[in-house]
């Protein structure tokens, strides 16, 4: 009897083992990206999941294309995934009142929040609450393809007067075909804004209250500015451009870029790469001066975190979620493994791994270096989320359409973007 026993309790033991396991935690991770980010970011999980064992995190990835769909019916059903990478004007589309997203600062004691500036904390904070870290942080800069200057007998612009004059002695020199400036309609719109914000000290939409900052005079210069950078030959006009394969057509891919008859981009800083692959070896891209006029106390330098990594509100592991976030952000072998494909690195420990294995490239290391003189001054505002809103987006392009094709005066304009700007806001606020 006693042998059976002993048998029957050997004969049940690896069942009872198997029943005391616990089962492994699991982290949902969405983010879109390119190959090498999908590539890097699988590798960095790899070494997070090594780290800590018995945890699996799964993986949500694809191209940008359709992502923000699906992440907007994955949060309204309460299935969002537990760490999620997001555009920072998101956060005014799904945390209002900062409930849409966890709280990190409930978490700081697993989050290196030393390695960020203040700056790129605010940025992430809605009304008071940490909803999001950044992974970069990025602005616009302006880059000038040098050898069409040479060719034109002037320098590259560095005032906001060289910058015009450039138009007309291009067209008479190089020809119609040839501009000192190229850049989609948002582009432009960012630069002329900028041109207004160091005038009158005011971006378009107040960065604290759903409203137009600008008053309509202001409103009618931004629209004026606009109009000059076309009239006046310097900036690729928005038909010329749709005529040539479509009006949203990336730089690098137009020939007039690649060839050198259109000279200049305002563009992010982590599009440097991007603009110079494309050109031909007759080419010289070189960063530029951002244009400031005498007395401006602000820079007009538009800037935001590139991409953040959010929590989700209904994961059921926030802590592990946010050790997950500060390992992606924060360690320094991630960087080793993830480099730039995020942007340069908002973290201190992360940037400094690639600054010393010589990994951030001279030019976007110096406009990197540009844009950070220019916010530790204090001359680059956090900007109004509510800007980069899908809906306002979408009006604002709308209105300088109507400007771009002859369709409105610019005072009808400025009306509109005052009036309607303020509507807007307020249902979407």
């Amino acid at each position: 009897m006693l042998q059976r026993r002993n048998f029957a309790a050997l004969a049940l033991s690896p069942l009872v083992v198997w029943a005391q396991t616990p089962a492994p935690s699991v982290l949902r991770f969405a983010w879109w990206g390119g190959a090498s980010r999908h590539e890097s970011t699988l590798k960095a999980i790899a070494l997070f999941e090594q780290q800590n064992p018995g945890l699996k995190v799964k993986a949500e990835y694809m191209g940008f294309h359709g992502y923000l769909e699906r992440l907007t019916t994955q949060i309204a059903g309460g299935s969002e995934p537990d760490v999620m990478q997001i555009n920072w004007a998101w956060l005014a589309m799904f945390s209002k009142r900062g409930n849409g997203f966890v709280d990190l600062d409930k978490y700081r004691s697993v989050l290196a929040l030393d390695q960020f500036t203040p700056q790129d904390l605010d940025a992430g904070r809605v009304a008071g609450k940490l909803n999001a870290l950044p992974s970069a942080y990025t602005a616009r800069v302006l880059l000038w393809n040098k050898a069409s200057f040479d060719r034109a007998g002037i320098a590259v612009p560095k005032t906001w007067d060289e910058l015009f004059a450039a138009g007309p002695v291009f067209k008479a020199r190089l020809g119609d075909q040839a501009y000192p400036l190229d850049g989609e309609l948002y582009d432009m719109m960012l630069l002329s804004q900028a041109y207004v914000q160091q005038k009158h000290g005011t971006p378009y939409v107040d960065p604290v209250e759903p409203r137009v900052a600008m008053s309509l005079a202001t409103a009618l210069e931004w629209v004026q500015i606009y109009r000059r950078l076309i009239s006046e030959h310097v900036a690729t006009p928005l038909p010329l451009r749709a005529s040539l394969g479509g009006a949203d057509k990336a730089t690098e891919q137009q020939q007039d870029w690649v060839v050198g008859n259109w000279a200049g981009n305002f563009a992010w800083d982590s599009a440097i790469p991007l603009r110079a692959a494309t050109l031909n070896k007759q080419q010289n891209l070189v960063l530029g001066e951002f244009p400031t006029l005498p007395g401006a106390k602000v820079s007009g330098m538009f800037g935001r975190p590139s991409v953040m990594l959010a929590v989700g509100r209904n994961s059921k592991q926030p802590e592990l979620a946010a050790k997950l976030v500060n390992f992606m952000l924060t360690d320094p072998q991630a960087a080793r493994i993830l480099g730039k494909t995020r942007g340069v690195p908002a973290a201190r420990s992360q940037l400094d791994v690639l600054l010393q294995a010589n990994k951030v490239p001279a030019m976007e290391l110096a406009a990197h270096e540009q844009i950070k003189k220019q916010r530790d001054a204090g001359r680059v505002p956090v900007p109004a989320p509510l800007f980069e809103h899908a809906r306002l987006h979408k009006f604002m392009r709308e209105v300088f359409e109507t400007v771009a094709y002859g369709k409105t005066t610019d005072q009808e304009a400025a009306r509109r973007l005052v009036d309607e700007g303020n509507a807007l806001l307020k249902r979407i606020k």
